[in-house]
């Protein structure tokens, strides 16, 4: 057991284009926010906070995610979430890992053509509607966590978000301009036409738009009553309300209303799971992650696996030698990603293989320190053409508390505002999940269509998932707990800040906050964030065969914990977001303005 005492005072230093350390103290400006009494980071403060008072009252890091998922839900409505699904891996304070599978599933009326229009893909269909979401697993997964873990009362770990959702909490300015970009049509968060989706469902303009239908502005409340009322009968009924009772009335309703599929029965039937952790090591560290139908754990694993033959410490972390090797490992652990992986309930997943160090050395045989591999020829037996990109509106948290438990845990509505849907009475906004499904069957087209078997769409099955929770341990005892959001980026960013930590030594902040890079095996290409690649290091890689480019700006958004020698957990929330926080255990609920 650690014991806690606070260290110094915390001061918050916001400069996203510059990605300084975010937070500072008095006795360690650059390594993140101390505390040995437990710690939350996430991507928004209030629910940071939820989490972090859960933790001063008793609870555990389970109570504590249990919080702190349900607090987004509210004040981080983009990928926060009720009417989606994720993943949850846990370490006990004695060592033990499991992991919960709370991923969505397909409905019983689903089929395998269901998005297709003659004889082609109609992507809108699965980007919002009614058609798009599957069905919901988050409020079963995080029950079943808790049920298994949690030390606190369900309803008291449930009830800040009620708090946060009946009184209001205020928003941010980056809050603010996400919701207006959803509400008014040719206004979008960058300033260029289109947006204003979320207005065209008269619940979703309803719930979140401003009384008035003037633009939300930083500083104003937003109060959530119908979403408070549906959090509150979950905190006192339990998640059965929401699968079997009145809340499930309600999905059933307006799906049946507005031609989609999920059923009161698809509810009702609806289980999470508690999955055994991949495992592996990587230079004397024990990592641990999500099995399938999540991508994350097994490339994670690989890509640290063709990785422990090189000396990539000696080449230093931003050389063009070191990077190259990384990217080789991508392309590789991406490649086995599109051939074998699905959910293990339908399909057969080659795990033992895929996580071995013989399967590794194979694949890093086929590496040449010289020349960048080309993916269309280490792929040729599979497809002809990119698979297509996930959204990346995903979003992590991690904790741990003041006994050594720890929680990585990563949920999503899939794309942004998931399918901009909100349930007519009950608040809460449903998932976009169904296409990260492969929706044409046996066919691969230039357009980016992927169409192999093992994510192919069934009725009941679980579509494949790139999120990557993860816990990094070291002679027993937790070293770090990362994840990000950012659709297929995910495993790559997670693989950079793990290796940052393990491999060259870096503190968190160092670690969360270093440029990152992303390669998907198909298309051939690397990207880097945009403003953070070096001439001098592209025109390296480009020398080596690779094709280089910068992507968007921001590359994930990997809230972590780090824990040093002496038992002191640092936390950083990602710079690359506007309103994330590192929450020391016995911070305040930040739910309200002045005088409330």
């Amino acid at each position: 057991m650690v014991q806690v005492k606070r260290v110094g005072r915390l001061g918050l230093l916001v400069a996203l284009l510059a990605f300084p350390a975010r937070f500072a103290t008095e006795t360690a400006p650059d390594q993140g926010v101390p505390s040995k009494d437990g710690l939350v980071a996430c991507t928004s403060a209030p629910a940071c906070d939820a989490g972090a008072a859960i933790l001063a009252n008793g609870g555990n890091a389970v109570d504590a995610a249990v919080a702190t998922a349900f607090a987004l839900a509210v004040t981080h409505p983009s990928a926060g979430n009720i009417g989606g699904g994720g993943f949850m891996v846990v370490r006990s304070a004695g060592g033990a890992v499991t992991t919960f599978d709370y991923r969505e599933k397909a409905p019983g009326k689903a089929t395998r053509t269901m998005f297709m229009r003659d004889g082609k893909v109609v992507p809108a269909m699965t980007n919002e509607g009614y058609l798009a979401p599957g069905v919901p697993g988050t409020v079963r997964g995080l029950a079943l966590a808790h049920k298994r873990f949690g030390r606190l009362p369900w309803k008291d770990v449930v009830m800040p978000a009620v708090q946060l959702a009946e009184d209001g909490f205020v928003l941010s300015a980056a809050l603010a301009r996400s919701l207006n970009a959803q509400l008014f049509p040719n206004e979008r968060e960058d300033g260029t036409a289109a947006g204003g989706v979320m207005a065209r469902y008269p619940a979703s303009k309803t719930a979140y738009g401003k009384p008035g239908g003037e633009k939300w502005a930083a500083g104003d409340r937003l109060v959530l009553q119908d979403l408070g009322r549906t959090l509150r009968a979950i905190a006192t009924g339990g998640p059965d309300v929401f699968y079997k009772g009145w809340i499930a009335d309600r999905i059933a309703e307006d799906m049946a209303a507005n031609g989609g599929i999920i059923t009161k029965k698809d509810l009702a039937a609806y289980r999470a799971k508690e999955r055994a952790p991949v495992t592996g090591t990587f230079r004397g560290y024990d990592i641990a992650g999500m099995p399938p139908p999540s991508s994350g754990g097994v490339a994670l694993i690989e890509m640290l696996n063709i990785l422990e033959a090189y000396d990539l410490k000696s080449k230093g972390a931003a050389s063009a030698d070191a990077r190259h090797l990384e990217i080789e490992a991508m392309r590789r652990a991406y490649l086995d990603r599109a051939r074998f992986l699905g959910d293990p309930d339908f399909v057969k997943v080659p795990l033992p293989a895929l996580l071995s160090k013989p399967h590794a050395r194979e694949l890093a045989s086929t590496i040449r320190a010289d020349k960048a591999s080309s993916s269309l020829e280490l792929g040729k037996d599979i497809v002809t053409a990119p698979p297509a990109q996930e959204p990346d509106e995903t979003t992590h948290f991690s904790v741990i508390d003041r006994d050594g438990m720890a929680v990585s845990n990563t949920y999503t509505l899939e794309g942004g505002y998931g399918s901009r849907v909100v349930v007519k009475g009950a608040g809460f906004l449903l998932n976009n999940e169904m296409g990260d499904f492969n929706k044409n069957p046996g066919v691969t087209l230039a357009d980016g269509t992927i169409g192999t078997p093992a994510n192919l769409i069934d009725p009941g099955k679980r579509m494949l998932s790139s999120m990557t929770p993860v816990i990094v341990s070291k002679h027993g005892k937790v070293v770090l707990i990362t994840g990000s959001p950012g659709g297929r980026t995910i495993i790559n960013t997670v693989f950079q800040v793990v290796l940052n930590v393990t491999e060259f030594g870096m503190n968190v902040r160092e670690a969360v906050d270093a440029p990152r890079m992303h390669h998907q095996w198909l298309p051939d290409t690397v990207t880097f964030e945009r403003n953070r690649l070096p001439e001098e290091l592209k025109q390296k890689l480009q020398a080596l065969g690779h094709t280089v480019r910068e992507g968007a700006a921001l590359q994930g958004d990997a809230n972590s914990i780090l824990i040093d020698a002496e038992g002191t957990a640092w936390g950083a929330a990602d710079s690359r977001s506007a309103d994330g926080k590192a929450s020391p255990a016995g911070a305040r609920l930040t739910s309200t303005a002045p005088g409330k």
